[in-house]
């Protein structure tokens, strides 16, 4: 009889900016660390085990992760050599695995459904693991279930460095004694709202009507509701390598203004970047198109770290550009292309950026989302006319300016 439930994987490599750095270096195993920004304006991109009994936690402000661990050891991070162990480690599963999710630079779903026809899926998802930490030298935890939800759950539970399974049809019983804040999509505000609801443990949502939660959350109350119950079922976003977001700019008059040119550019970076936080995307090959009059087509391309941030992207794409212009022709079109995209938030530019930096994102981007994507931009690209998918309105406010700066 086919087997009529999913077998969905989750996989998650373990404090892994800190591992990889006591992959680097063996004398920092066991000891405290704290991986990030150095100056006390730095923040906590990861921090090992041993630090969290004293609080320190990701995301935190590093001069108080110094004050609460004084005695820990804290390493300015490098997001190339991450970038390119999160490449080992999803070879491996390439090479393993049929079908394959890549969330974030260092978590990955895998489909397994009916693979028990050939191998059994727990011994299999066991044997992957032991070939990961073999191959790669980094320590990785997993969950197994019949979906995305449960099986990430199973993951943090499982951790540090084992494996979790979670048998179908006991996915309630795993999830009741938990706290609510281990649903994913639960964040600190929905989670003390509950709080003050008197919820505190998943149990209680499940024993709730969802209509109670819809009427406090509005749709995300279903959502809650169902991944209290272990029933929410996201597919697997397949992972494909040359996956990318583009913006094109034909001009009217084919031009040399370059302070117009300029604009463009930044304009269209900008843009880009904000679409790659919006949807929770990191980039890491950045490529710039120029047509010239004569309809002659040239691109030069640069690999770089994993990032979102406009304050890498748009010098490295004005770089390009003054690398690439070198025939001094009339240009008809220019282009910018990010890919080599994976799934991950901003945590990997903090070892680069200060909690200011953070804050300074975080509220543009809710501009933006709120009043338009061109509710806020950068002075340099304000002479930059519509562009393709940018020409979004901002409901008749004027923007707010922002002066470019190179970094």
């Amino acid at each position: 009889m086919k087997n009529q439930f999913k077998s969905i994987l989750h996989l998650d490599l373990d404090t892994f900016f800190v591992s990889v750095e006591r992959l680097k270096d063996s004398r920092l195993k066991e000891r405290p660390l704290i991986v990030g920004g150095l100056g006390d304006r730095g923040v906590v991109a990861a921090c090992s085990y041993e630090t969290r009994k004293f609080g320190v936690h990701s995301g935190m402000a590093m001069k108080v992760a110094k004050r609460l661990c004084p005695h820990a050891t804290i390493i300015r991070g490098d997001a190339s050599t991450y970038t390119y162990h999160s490449n080992v480690v999803t070879e491996i599963i390439k090479n393993q695995v049929p079908s394959f999710e890549k969330a974030s630079v260092d978590e990955f779903y895998a489909d397994l459904t009916g693979m028990d026809r050939f191998f059994g899926i727990k011994q299999f998802a066991h044997e992957l693991r032991e070939t990961i930490i073999k191959d790669s030298g980094l320590p990785i935890s997993f969950g197994l279930s019949r979906n995305k939800i449960v099986s990430k759950i199973a993951t943090g539970e499982a951790k540090p460095n084992a494996e979790k399974y979670i048998e179908t049809g006991t996915e309630r019983n795993f999830l009741a004694p938990l706290e609510v804040n281990k649903i994913p999509m639960i964040g600190n505000k929905t989670f003390q709202t509950l709080l003050n609801l008197g919820v505190r443990k998943i149990k209680t949502i499940q024993e709730m009507p969802v209509e109670m939660l819809e009427s406090v959350f509005g749709k995300n109350g279903r959502m809650i509701w169902k991944r209290a119950h272990g029933i929410d079922d996201p597919p697997i976003i397949p992972f494909h390598e040359r996956k990318s977001i583009s913006t094109e700019r034909t001009f009217n008059r084919d031009t040399i203004d370059m302070v117009r040119l300029h604009s463009t550019l930044v304009a269209m970076a900008e843009s880009l970047a904000y679409q790659l936080r919006n949807g929770n995307k990191l980039a890491s090959i950045v490529t710039v198109k120029i047509r010239y009059s004569d309809f002659q087509t040239q691109s030069k391309q640069v690999k770089i770290s994993y990032t979102s941030a406009d304050h890498i992207l748009i010098p490295t794409v004005e770089e390009l550009f003054k690398k690439l212009y070198t025939r001094r022709l009339l240009i008809r079109l220019i282009g910018v292309r990010f890919s080599g995209l994976v799934g991950g938030h901003y945590q990997i530019n903090l070892f680069d950026d200060s909690e200011e930096m953070l804050r300074l994102y975080h509220s543009l981007d809710k501009i933006k989302n709120r009043f338009g994507e061109h509710s806020v931009r950068r002075a340099v690209g304000m002479d930059a006319r519509t562009i393709g998918r940018m020409s979004n309105p901002f409901n008749g406010e004027p923007p707010i300016v922002l002066a470019h700066r190179k970094q």
